[in-house]
């Protein structure tokens, strides 16, 4: 076990009914005025568009709004938000929706209380030193945003998908109410699990050292997102189920896992960052492309750790099984493992990899991993 510090400021919510009471826990938090930030429309098709207003009202909160937060969410519209939280003084940033619309607040939130370029914070030419208070109420489970500083936000001149981390983006409070989930199509509920399985496999199998605690960790959250994704594409009304899931998510890329480990990094998200941001296809649907391809070609670096994953995952011997498993096992929920299956030619490989071998200098990993060698590993795929 190495040496670590361990902080999570965000006080999680969870449970049904509890965003009904968002203006109440924005108010208690000490703050009187807030940007409201949510996608294209979803929330206004349900109740909680209204929910939310009448809970920012009820508590006395003078409000802003900011819609039309995408997948992949783009750099301009963080500019947006930016630009209303200065103009009208807002003083927190309240996120509804899913990872998209969390990742925006926080890089609105981080932008809103800096003088230059928010973009300077993720090309890592500016840290950030403060940031307005981050309030959440989460639609989806797979990020783990409600509980983390992670940003990723796309600059889509450049096609460059990048991202941020600070404790001080991490949300003051976060609502998880899993009823608010069962909408989510089983196409999303595929990419979902996806995400939440990289999340805690990348340094599962990267770390130079990984105690045993932290691997069984990594092993349970996997084995939980695979059970309850099946069992909801099979009964999405399972609330239990549900809940399961989203709290597993959450565990997933909050800190917990890493914790203790030493030397890992995530180059899975590196690679899927490039075919997002040329592509637009779904964050989890890129990963199920990258991932089986990533694994044939790193397993003999780690083979321990992949013999482990087989044998504590699918009960089956051996890396090679470990990986066909998994692989199938993406296949089975409806997400993609090939370039092919992603509408992604394959002719593309080269400028796929020249994007991706920037972000992993930005990384600290461009020593490994040279545009040659994502080239290599985008072939398995």
């Amino acid at each position: 076990m190495n040496d670590f510090t361990y902080y999570n400021p965000t006080k999680i919510e969870f449970g049904k009914g509890k965003e009904k009471n968002i203006g109440t826990y924005i108010k208690e938090a000490g703050y009187d005025s807030v940007l409201l930030v949510y996608g294209t429309g979803s929330i206004k098709k349900s109740s909680l568009y209204d929910d939310t207003i009448a809970s920012l009202k009820k508590a006395g909160l003078e409000f802003e709004e900011l819609s039309g937060i995408v997948s992949n969410p783009s750099l301009d519209k963080v500019y947006e938000g930016i630009q209303i939280a200065k103009d009208k003084k807002i003083q927190a940033v309240l996120g509804v929706g899913g990872g998209s619309v969390a990742d925006s607040v926080k890089a609105i939130a981080a932008g809103a209380k800096y003088d230059g370029d928010v973009w300077d914070f993720f090309i890592q030419k500016a840290q950030i030193t403060e940031a307005l208070p981050v309030f959440t109420v989460m639609t989806l489970a797979a990020t783990a945003s409600e509980m983390n500083g992670n940003s990723v936000i796309t600059k889509e001149d450049t096609k460059q998908k990048y991202s941020i981390s600070s404790v001080l983006v991490n949300p003051i409070v976060s609502v998880i109410n899993p009823e608010l989930m069962a909408t989510v199509s089983k196409d999303y509920l595929a990419y979902s699990a996806v995400d939440a399985i990289a999340h805690t496999i990348e340094v599962y199998f990267t770390a130079t050292s990984h105690p045993n605690f932290n691997s069984r960790i990594v092993e349970a959250i996997i084995k939980t997102i695979m059970e309850t994704t099946e069992n909801l594409i099979e009964n999405p009304d399972n609330y239990d189920a549900r809940g399961e899931f989203a709290w597993a998510a959450t565990q997933a890329l909050n800190g917990l896992t890493p914790s203790g480990t030493f030397g890992g990094n995530f180059p899975n998200h590196m690679i899927e960052h490039a075919l997002s941001a040329l592509y637009n296809v779904p964050h989890g649907a890129g990963l199920s492309v990258v991932i089986p391809a990533w694994m044939k070609w790193y397993k003999e670096k780690n083979l321990p750790q992949f013999e482990r994953f087989a044998k504590e995952v699918f009960n089956l011997q051996g890396a090679e099984a470990g990986i066909r498993a998994l692989e199938a096992w993406f296949e089975k929920i409806g997400s993609p493992v090939s370039l092919e299956q992603a509408d992604i030619p394959r002719e593309d490989i080269g400028e796929i990899a020249k994007n991706a071998a920037g972000l992993a200098i930005l990384w600290g990993m461009g020593d490994i991993y040279s545009q040659e060698t994502i080239v290599d590993i985008l072939k398995k795929a």
